[in-house]
């Protein structure tokens, strides 16, 4: 038996690929580059800003994209501005050396991210476009697609990890800024090519039509609102452990006995498990939708975030601790996927093709924007409260108290939200 594969799928793969691949470059690294040019007080800032711009960027350029430019063509604006602030900071950092200053490495970092986060949820709609002009079907055939995405976040952190330029691992340089900047301005060209998405420019419509604004009206069901808040509170998990875990893995360094171990020395490569892990829950997603339902899928996802944390609280770069830092990676596939790409099928499948862009903004802004922004500066000050980086053996009380967060959602999501599948059939 042959297998087709038709060729917009492979040009979506590239997409995917591309589009993750300049994340990873610096997302899980950035803290460890930070906290070595003595800014690691500020590392909260810095991944709150994608927390902050995704609060009104996504939305933003989501109705740009369903009311102005197509998607495709947003897409390529938006990488191309990131891509150039981003190579920007990392030319910064270049010239500045020993002597980098937060203010002008912060408002680079932060123009390039406030246009780089809308591209998450306006690359999920050029692909659904393109699968739904080819007459496929979203939940079955973007997760595949999807998994490549994973795949070059991957590749990009390996290729920070292990790459050294001046005898300077990447994951200690600026060079990670400039890797990511150019990987956005490939995709700045690529996008050009992806097929045309529709635009409405609403005419003769209510104003907030016209202004694209119908995906707000989405908060009037009652789940759905319900949905969103709840996307909201598991999305302040997202960034806790891109911001720390590689810092906390680094300062096992000040210990003799174990700055030489794999988990302290290639932390990048250890917690790219995560992302390896990623690649077969993707896969996973179309099989627990249809067999789960939305409900126990996003359950899943909160009570492995309560496992991701706590297993980091509990572990140790030394064997057999170690294992316990790779269970974590493991299960973070389930915690991140199963929310994240779930969570933007549910919304693809229950909003119309007139605000589908807008409405994945909607999803992006709750979670990646205010759900974020929260959880980045709350964890934070619980990082601060206690005082992990002159006592690194707090380390574990803040992972505890991430887990019992996590927990905490869990149940009440469990209260709260009814599933969609059950009210269909008890309407029925």
């Amino acid at each position: 038996m042959q297998i087709k594969i038709k060729p917009i799928t492979l040009k979506l793969i590239l997409m995917s690929f591309l589009q993750y691949g300049a994340w990873g470059a610096y997302l899980t690294s950035l803290g460890r580059y930070l906290g070595n040019i003595g800014l690691g007080s500020e590392i909260k800032w810095f991944f709150a800003m994608q927390g902050i711009v995704s609060i009104f960027m996504p939305t933003l350029m989501g109705i740009v994209a369903d009311r102005k430019v197509p998607a495709q063509k947003t897409l390529s604006l938006c990488h191309g501005l990131a891509g150039l602030f981003m190579l920007g900071a990392g030319i910064y950092c270049l010239q500045a050396g020993s002597a980098i200053q937060f203010a002008p490495l912060f408002v680079l970092y932060s123009l390039s991210v406030a246009f780089y986060m809308p591209t998450i949820a306006i690359s999920n709609s050029v692909a659904y476009n393109a699968l739904a002009k080819e007459g496929m079907d979203s939940v079955k055939d973007f997760p595949p697609i999807r998994v490549f995405g994973t795949v070059g976040f991957i590749c990009s952190m390996l290729l920070t990890n292990f790459l050294k330029i001046d005898g300077m691992a990447m994951q200690d340089s600026y060079t990670q800024l400039v890797s990511s900047g150019i990987i956005s301005l490939i995709l700045c060209g690529y996008a050009l090519t992806l097929p045309s998405c529709d635009v409405n420019r609403g005419k003769g419509q209510s104003l907030a039509e016209a202004f694209g604004l119908k995906a707000f009206t989405l908060f009037k069901d009652s789940q759905f609102a319900i949905f969103f808040i709840f996307s909201m509170l598991l999305g302040a998990s997202l960034q806790i452990t891109n911001g720390y875990a590689n810092t906390f893995l680094g300062s096992f360094a000040a210990d003799p006995a174990l700055a030489n171990t794999f988990a302290v020395k290639n932390s990048n490569a250890l917690i790219s498990i995560s992302q390896a892990s990623e690649t077969l829950c993707i896969l996973l997603i179309p099989f627990f939708m249809k067999r789960f339902g939305i409900k126990k899928v996003m359950l899943i996802s909160m009570f492995a975030w309560v496992l991701r944390f706590g297993l980091f609280g509990l572990g140790s770069p030394a064997m057999p601790g170690v294992l316990l830092f790779v269970l974590s990676c493991i299960v973070y596939g389930m915690a991140f996927d199963f929310f994240n790409i779930s969570g933007s099928l549910y919304v693809d499948q229950n909003t119309t093709k007139d605000i589908r862009s807008s409405a994945q903004g909607l999803f992006m802004m709750m979670t990646n924007g205010f759900g974020a922004t929260i959880g980045t500066l709350a964890a934070g000050a619980v990082v601060d409260a206690c005082d992990v980086f002159n006592t690194p053996s707090n380390w574990p009380s803040a992972w505890y108290i991430f887990a019992g967060y996590a927990f905490v959602v869990a149940i009440l999501f469990m209260i709260l939200f009814k599933d969609p599948q059950k009210q269909q059939k008890k309407a029925a």
